[in-house]
């Protein structure tokens, strides 16, 4: 390419800039080494002087500008001009830039190893070819620290000092049951175990499009939800016929709809509205009264039946709330296994602290992990949370897939030896994962054979069947995004906690929640196929940022043969601060029909 460089100084005098001839010839050699012309280059120069508040062209001011700018910018643009270029034969320009991306790199490199701790040898890295493969043998040799080594992506991690100085680790800060005399120790999977994934109709496995949904189609999933419950309501209460909404009545009516809110503020008693189903009422919409009740509990979204008086069609003055139906226990069968005990692990992300990158929360629940041997591992996402400060501002030298795989490759490699199953659970927080509800399992395809039979990845959220023994699992925090928007009232203590886990199997959905909160993207199809409850679970897990808890089954007024079962939601078993978190421990055996559990909630 033709440089003038006459037109070169023109375009400089224009901005006052006066320059050597040394300096001109300079300008011309880099406006043909970066495929730049006089105008371009001349903005470009001008640009980078203002920036730097630098008065006169030099050789050392042109050298500051290729090297903080041109070379960088080549180094940007160089991977996507590759794509372009395809298999045609590189030019003396490719082989300038192929030259600048490896002093680009060991620049990189020299700045990582500034902030490592310095080793015998060399600070090289292993150099993969086909012809020298990593061996498996070398894989399965390096520890967890090695492979989890912070300095590989990112070169500000510094180990959390609240984190490793921390005084209460291994406490117990709640229990559930008689925890005497337990043995906390696993068969490390050498037990036969029956791990199955249950769904309605079927569970979600694999990777969907979404963001193609119209409002018709959620219109049409709420009014199935509307409808089907409202089915089991009149089958189970024996009621002859639900009225509808604006038709005035003098008498007292039953009225079947969805709880929502008049505007787009909190829900509160004074701004209850109905919203009728389709078949009685199509679709309308009337204020209610709560006057009258003496004990409820109301979210937007919730599906219920009301008695009450409405004599002129437009407003309700509700005087019975019917309570909700939850779904049967699943019935074991000779396919879940047999009743031995086993013991199951459960651990929730973010796996590093708040103020560092590290992962030495995830190295010390490996260590657990082996020392322990549990049956079955359920670890909760976020893997590499997207709220993490460092990950807000892209600190991070590698991508964020790259970050997640070598995190699930160290706690794989790094259990081996316990042999017990492993259960990955994704998070809306995950960074590299598909931000959308219901959530497909992660993806991992180079799982070796011997991996394969005791990892599952499966989807958010997601009905575990082990041994028999139903485990609801759910990394959303529904119970601070339910607890945000209930309204109550109670004529006794009532504890809210066991409120929203009541109104989760009553739904029998598990984010029963409409409108969801403004961070979970739901897709209303697949909502309806994936995240519904099969069954009611004997288990049900639920993470969240609001205090940890362990609770016993739905009382008695809703069914009888909730009393004897185990509802547990340990929530918290994040290290969400700088000090830790905490994680539960579950021995479980089912004895006769009835489940015998115990669990700790601990640090």
């Amino acid at each position: 390419m033709a440089v003038s460089a006459q037109l070169l100084v023109e375009e400089l005098h224009i901005f006052g800039l006066e320059c050597e001839e040394a300096v001109t010839e300079k300008l011309v050699e880099l406006c043909i080494l970066y495929g730049q012309n006089e105008e371009g280059m001349a903005s470009e120069l001008i640009a980078f002087c203002t920036s730097t508040r630098k008065d006169c062209l030099t050789l050392e001011t042109l050298n500051s500008f290729e090297h903080e700018f041109l070379s960088k910018r080549l180094s940007r643009t160089w991977h996507g001009a590759s794509k372009d270029r395809g298999h045609r034969h590189a030019g003396p320009r490719d082989i300038v830039s192929i030259q600048e991306l490896i002093e680009v790199e060991e620049e990189e490199e020299t700045l990582l190893n500034s902030y490592t701790t310095p080793s015998k040898g060399s600070q090289k890295r292993t150099i993969t070819t086909p012809e020298t493969p990593l061996t498996k043998r070398s894989v399965s040799a390096r520890s967890p620290h090695q492979l989890l080594s912070p300095s590989s992506f990112s070169p500000s991690a510094t180990p959390p000092q609240k984190y490793s100085s921390r005084s209460n680790r291994g406490e117990v800060v709640t229990s559930f049951g008689s925890a005497q005399g337990v043995s906390w120790s696993g068969s490390g999977g050498t037990s036969h175990l029956s791990l199955k994934v249950l769904g309605h109709p079927e569970p979600l496995t694999r990777s969907y499009k979404y963001m193609f949904q119209k409002l018709p189609d959620i219109r049409e999933v709420l009014t199935c939800k509307i409808e089907e419950l409202g089915s089991e309501l009149k089958e189970h209460y024996k009621i002859e016929a639900f009225a509808p909404i604006l038709v005035p009545a003098q008498e007292p009516v039953t009225l079947l709809g969805q709880i929502g809110c008049d505007s787009n503020g909190k829900l509160n008693h004074k701004s209850v509205i109905l919203e009728g189903d389709l078949e009685h009422s199509s679709g309308t919409q009337i204020p209610v009264d709560l006057s009258e009740l003496k004990e409820y509990s109301l979210f937007p979204g919730q599906v219920v039946v009301m008695e009450g008086i409405n004599t002129t069609g437009r407003k309700l003055v509700a005087t019975r709330l019917y309570e909700g139906v939850p779904l049967p226990f699943h019935q074991p069968d000779e396919e879940d296994g047999d009743s031995e005990q086993f013991m199951v692990l459960v651990a929730c992300g973010p796996y590093t602290t708040s103020d560092s990158i590290t992962f030495d929360p995830l190295l010390d629940l490996i260590t657990i992990i082996n020392r322990d041997r549990p049956d079955v591992c359920i670890l909760f996402g976020p893997f590499l949370d997207a709220k993490h400060e460092q990950v807000e501002s892209c600190l991070l030298t590698s991508s964020f897939e790259d970050v997640f795989k070598q995190c699930l490759r160290t706690i794989i490699e790094g259990t081996r030896s316990s042999g017990s199953h492993l259960i990955f659970v994704p998070s809306l927080r995950d960074v590299h994962h598909e931000p959308v509800y219901p959530q497909p399992p992660f993806s991992c395809s180079d799982l070796l054979r011997e991996d394969k039979k005791r990892v599952r990845l499966v989807s958010e959220p997601c009905t575990l069947s082990i041994n028999g023994v139903i485990f609801g699992l759910t990394s959303t925090d529904l119970l601070f995004h339910m607890g945000a928007e209930e309204i109550s009232s109670s004529s006794g203590t009532s504890d809210r906690f066991s409120r929203i886990l009541k109104h989760i199997l009553t739904q029998r959905s598990y984010y029963p929640l409409y409108p969801p909160q403004e961070d979970v993207a739901i897709d209303y199809e697949n909502f309806y196929l994936y995240a519904q409850l099969p069954v009611t679970p004997d288990v049900f897990i639920a993470p969240s940022e609001l205090r940890y808890f362990v609770k016993v089954g739905l009382n008695s007024a809703i069914s009888q043969q909730c009393q004897n079962q185990f509802l547990s939601g340990p929530p918290a078993l994040t290290p969400l601060g700088s000090a830790g978190g905490d994680g539960g421990l579950v021995p479980l055996q089912e004895r006769g029909g009835e489940n015998k559990s115990v669990c700790i909630v601990l640090k």
